[in-house]
């Protein structure tokens, strides 16, 4: 009986070795995919002058936020050397694309230079509107895809019934022409406004 039973184990363990040599399969761990990699319709180059040169324009913008002329005007001064800089010729577009975008820089640059001459921060912040207006057409023009615009508008810039427009980086609504130290408001309507339109070139 003690032989019978430990045959009995014997086989047991010898089938239980069997099932698991047969089933044990080596696993294959899938290797992660690669992230398909953002390939910028314009070169390298191209984008690093046109983000340094919007980086002037949100310096601009955040002054007029703080009611900082002297800052304002040095960052419009910064501005124009920015637009001056700016590679144009090197944005993969026809000659006549090139040409306006030419032309809309050499626009921007000459509002910039003026920016400083305008008689206090009402006139300022009239030539900024014009500025942005110039700057979001020269984006639409060179398909900038360095990063997402937005183009903000507050309905009240000007005589609290006149429209004015921004641009910025962000969603988020800081206005530039009510700013932190309006002389009836103060910071109250810092959040007037809404956007009006995004442009995103960088999924393209």
């Amino acid at each position: 009986m003690k032989k019978f039973i430990l045959l009995i184990v014997v086989f047991g363990a010898a089938g239980f070795l069997a099932y698991k040599l047969l089933s044990d399969k080596p696993v294959h761990h899938s290797e992660p995919k690669d992230q398909a990699l953002h390939i910028s319709k314009n070169p390298p180059a191209f984008n690093t002058a046109f983000t340094y040169f919007m980086d002037q324009y949100f310096k601009l913008k955040d002054a007029l936020v703080q009611w900082d002329t002297l800052a304002a005007d040095q960052a419009a001064y910064g501005l124009a050397a920015k637009a001056d800089s700016l590679p144009i010729r090197l944005i993969k577009a026809d000659s006549n694309i090139v040409l306006t975008a030419q032309s809309v820089a050499a626009q921007v640059s000459g509002e910039a230079r003026s920016f400083s001459s305008e008689p206090g921060i009402e006139a300022r912040r009239k030539s900024f509107n014009e500025l942005t207006d110039a700057i979001y057409n020269l984006v639409r023009t060179v398909h900038y895809d360095g990063e997402v615009i937005y183009h903000i508008r507050c309905p009240m810039a000007f005589h609290d019934s006149e429209e004015g427009f921004w641009l910025s980086s962000t969603s988020k609504v800081v206005n530039p022409y009510l700013g932190t130290k309006h002389p009836t408001y103060g910071a109250k309507m810092l959040g007037c406004g809404e956007v009006n339109d995004s442009i995103d070139n960088t999924k393209n």
